[in-house]
């Protein structure tokens, strides 16, 4: 592949940088004037630009992310385990970061590209700056690359492993960045494929949840008089999954990844929820899938999302596969086939479930109408009924939030 040319970067703030792209053989090691930063995919592309958040080196499974708002939920997302998030849209950290709005309270993320530089908060709910934040949390970043160009790749591609490396810029004027020892990590590091990552996320202690929803007047609020019990297996959950199963009257005690069925239904709950979380189902399925058997034979009702919806059509018999780059926004477009009516939801999986192998007795419920794939199932004649995408959207709309509804109305049908 012939070497591709590429302008000095710009000096305004905010400007694209240059991208080198070439093959493994012929990779340009050569450092542009005022970069201190370099992404380096594992098919040799080689992104130059300035470094964010904190100095050092971030290796994962490179994704783009399509969302508008939300980059604070995004990439404390715990599903985003193992992967470097690449942002579509080119103005992040105009509002700030703050502590309401983290799902989790250690961001899994491996580290983010953006393409202009950090926006200055600007935002009544701004605490600090969001590459402050992003130091604080110990979380690599890249700005002023192409992310088009990137975004591109990726969906022509397939999502690749990649390298972010952001050096101090004396250090870079230096020493310069070693482009091909960067190429050498991309390509050791294992494929997302086969990676058990649920482990690294979930909760090490049961324990309990009582917290709601915002809101504009007083914050989040506490359930004080809950009418269910619902027990969360914690694959990688979000605090605003928990709370939105709180808001609807619900005392939830949320239990880590390996929890048994026995220990679960040990705590007499009135439903069980499944979380969503990172990595591949297949080998989380390894020790979840006889969990989920247990609690379908114990009759009690069951809702699954993202992992939770994929190890549930694992229980099940169905087969998960790779996709080829996931959806990961909070524009995806999803058909509920029981309602008729089409939702915006926000997703973040990339796996998916292979409708060919959901066995007799299972209906599918929600489908995807970007690329067809399946985006939600049911059991027929029990209790039990999953969805891929993630219906707390935070961030995102929240045309799905009925979904909590129809499992507390599944609870007390059953009681």
């Amino acid at each position: 592949m012939a070497e591709t040319k590429t302008n000095a970067p710009a000096e305004t703030e905010g400007t694209t940088l240059s991208a080198h792209t070439a093959d493994t053989d012929h990779m340009d090691h050569t450092r542009p004037p005022g970069c201190n930063a370099a992404l380096v995919l594992d098919d040799g592309s080689v992104f130059w630009g300035r470094g964010a958040g904190k100095a050092g080196v971030a290796l994962g499974e490179v994704c783009f992310n399509t969302g508008l708002t939300g980059y604070q939920e995004t990439l404390s997302d715990p599903s985003y385990a193992g992967q470097i998030i690449t942002f579509t849209f080119p103005h992040i950290g105009n509002v700030g970061a703050n502590p309401d709005d983290m799902e989790t309270d250690k961001p899994a993320a491996r580290g983010c590209v953006l393409r202009a530089d950090i926006s200055e908060p600007a935002n009544w709910r701004a605490a600090e700056h969001l590459n402050a934040w992003l130091e604080k949390h110990e979380m690599v970043a890249i700005s002023g690359i192409d992310t088009r160009r990137l975004t591109r790749r990726i969906r022509d591609g397939g999502a690749p492993n990649g390298v972010i490396v952001h050096l101090d810029m004396a250090e870079a004027e230096d020493s310069g960045i070693d482009t091909a020892a960067l190429l050498t990590m991309a390509k050791n590091w294992p494929s997302l494929e086969g990676m058990d990552l649920a482990k690294e996320v979930t909760c090490k202690e049961t324990y309990e949840w009582h917290e709601t929803e915002w809101s504009i007047d007083g914050g989040y609020g506490l359930q004080q008089d809950p009418k269910h019990h619902v027990v969360a297996v914690d694959f990688g959950a979000k605090k605003n999954i928990l709370r939105c199963l709180a808001n609807t009257g619900c005392r939830v005690t949320v239990v880590p990844a390996t929890t048994s069925a026995e220990t679960i239904l040990a705590m007499n709950p009135d439903g069980v929820f499944l979380s969503n979380g990172p990595g591949d189902p297949a080998a989380t399925g390894e020790y979840a899938v006889p969990m989920i058997q247990g609690i379908m034979a114990s009759g009690k009702p069951m809702f699954g999302i993202c992992l939770g919806h994929q190890l549930t059509s694992l229980a099940l018999g169905a087969k998960t596969y790779k996709m080829h780059m996931g959806h990961r926004g909070a524009n995806q477009p999803v058909k509920d086939h029981t309602t008729g009516k089409v939702e915006i939801t926000s997703q973040n999986h990339g796996f998916a479930v292979d409708r060919d192998t959901l066995p007799a007795g299972v209906t599918e419920t929600h489908t995807s109408l970007f690329d067809g794939t399946v985006e939600g199932i049911r059991v027929d004649g029990k209790p039990i009924f999953t969805v891929q995408h993630h219906p707390e959207a935070s961030p995102g709309p929240q045309d799905s939030h009925y979904l909590f509804e129809r499992f507390v109305a599944m609870i007390e049908e059953a009681q």
